[in-house]
């Protein structure tokens, strides 16, 4: 089903962990729900929302997550975890005086749906910014419409495509698949590695991280041995884990894919006995991937931030406030452990408010440089640092390694 939510209010935990943080860049004011149950009624209530850009109307957020489909395990803490902070955005007081208005569609990972569900956004809720979608085809659905209506877009899906080359009005959150390749192959060279094999997904996040993890191979010392693919739908890898195990010289294996795909392919790896150290990228940073993989997960490594294992920060990192009170307000909001994905939506959410009150209102090209500009804000991600030439806002430091012991994240000395 497809919806439109203007959030009601309730609980300010988030917040107030934030503000103990000493994150408090957070105003909001009272809000109402209103649904949107099938394509052509109207938004339920009575009269429908204010147009974005109206001075005195709500600020309008809008989304398109994968929040079901195979992607769902990081569209879910992605909504949750908007839904969540405009909540308590709202309860504070709002931004620069107004409510904000969540506006969010779900695109079941499909990239048609999110095109479509973008234009609806653009053309008929008239939205000031987006913060989405969950997967770069999704994100690269939508990237040609934002930029031809000139609204600002935070991405939360890893590709380096969605921000390089740069694109006006595109940005994105979480680290890029090029450089968790380039993380995961330092690590490999510390531990004698560099012959490998990699398995990556056929989604655009896969192919992208295939791409990428090519590309950087050669100037790391790292050569690929075996190379195989897998869909996203499959639910059974055996065949290319056994062509990589057969193949001589592989000293350990990548696995570059999102979703239920690497945690099968984990259980695969383990069930055929595969000895050589196993690797995934930034794409399972979540506690979903423990359960899923269960006990085929330890020994498993990975680049993600520090979000799955904030104790491992030093007490003076500027970020481990920020990453606990998001950690400790999704777990007393929702009941579930929180996970990096939602930590990206946070990011989002957090910068385009930021934004809009240095902008001082919703004028779009005055919030993309406001965007554009952003300099030392302390996210889950890390410090982001965007500019013209980077719409990322992330460098290699921003990325932890990661290792699974006893069914938890470890942090890899």
């Amino acid at each position: 089903m497809m919806t439109k939510h203007t959030l009601k209010t309730g609980g300010s935990l988030a917040v107030t962990a934030l503000m103990l943080a000493g994150a408090a860049m957070l105003t909001a004011c009272n809000s109402k729900e209103a649904s949107k149950p099938a394509e052509g009624t109207s938004a339920a209530g009575g009269a429908p929302a204010a147009a974005g850009g109206d001075a005195n109307g709500p600020i309008k957020i809008g989304s398109v997550l994968s929040v079901t489909g195979p992607a769902s395990f990081l569209g879910d803490p992605e909504l949750k975890t908007l839904q969540m902070y405009v909540e308590d955005i709202n309860k504070q007081g709002g931004v620069n005086g107004r409510q904000l208005e969540l506006v969010h569609y779900d695109d079941g990972g499909d990239a048609n749906k999110a095109n479509s569900f973008g234009k609806r956004l653009i053309e008929d809720d008239k939205v000031d910014v987006i913060v989405g979608g969950t997967t770069t085809g999704s994100t690269m659905a939508i990237a040609p419409l934002v930029d031809k209506a000139g609204v600002p877009m935070i991405s939360l899906a890893g590709a380096v495509v969605i921000t390089q080359p740069t694109q006006k009005w595109l940005f994105k959150t979480p680290h890029t698949d090029r450089m968790a390749a380039e993380k995961v192959f330092e690590d490999m060279k510390k531990r004698g590695i560099t012959k490998i094999g990699l398995l990556s997904e056929t989604s655009g996040f896969g192919q992208s991280g295939k791409k990428e993890t090519e590309g950087v191979a050669a100037k790391s010392g790292i050569e690929i041995v075996a190379n195989e693919t897998y869909g996203p739908k499959d639910t059974d890898m055996s065949a290319q884990l056994t062509k990589i195990k057969g193949t001589p010289d592989v000293q350990a294996v990548l696995i570059f894919g999102l979703g239920q795909g690497p945690a099968v392919a984990t259980k695969n790896y383990r069930q055929l006995d595969i000895k050589q150290p196993l690797y995934q990228s930034h794409g399972v940073a979540s506690n979903e991937f423990l359960k899923l993989a269960g006990d085929a997960a330890n020994g498993v490594r990975m680049p993600a931030s520090p979000q799955l294992a904030p104790e491992a920060l030093k007490a003076d990192d500027k970020q481990k406030p920020v990453v606990e009170a998001y950690n400790n307000a999704f777990r007393a909001k929702w009941n579930q452990e929180p996970s990096a994905f939602g930590g990206h939506a946070y990011d989002g959410l957090l910068m385009a408010v930021e934004a809009i009150k240095t902008a001082g209102g919703t004028d779009k090209a005055k919030v993309r440089d406001a965007i554009e500009n952003t300099k030392g804000f302390v996210g889950t991600g890390g410090v982001f640092n965007m500019s013209a030439e980077d719409h990322n806002g992330l460098d290699l430091s921003a990325f932890k390694m990661l290792e699974v012991k006893d069914g938890k994240w470890t942090l890899v000395e």
